[in-house]
């Protein structure tokens, strides 16, 4: 099917991002602790498994507007690849960590409403 141009964007930053410190500090988009100016050794780091999850909650919860925007034309898994999130790992969960009643994605921002915008 093929990611918009919005989902390509996000997914890239997504990826680029180095989320393995994510908790403990403010960064800023596209952090790399590789490239920053401001290195801490004190700054606590996340394992490679709390890192990847980290990873696939922020996909969801961006996915999760996108797939309400776009209805039929977005594909979760798709984008999860391109956020850099391992799909074989969580394959046949990632569908489930949209927010889905009766085959629709609800409105971003609550629970059960479903919108027609």
């Amino acid at each position: 099917m093929g990611l918009s141009r919005l989902a390509q964007e996000f997914a890239a930053e997504i990826k680029q991002h180095d989320w393995s410190d994510a908790p403990y500090r403010p960064d800023r988009a596209g952090h790399n602790r590789e490239r920053d100016y401001e290195k801490s050794s004190k700054t606590p780091v996340l394992n490679s498994d709390e890192t990847e999850v980290l990873r696939l909650n922020v996909m969801w919860v961006t996915a999760q507007v996108l797939a309400h925007a776009e209805r039929t034309n977005f594909d979760v898994v798709e984008f999860a690849q391109a956020c850099g999130v391992n799909t074989e790992k969580w394959a046949g969960g990632i569908q489930r960590g949209l927010r889905i009643r009766n085959g629709r994605c609800v409105k971003p921002g609550t629970w059960d409403e479903l919108s027609d915008d």
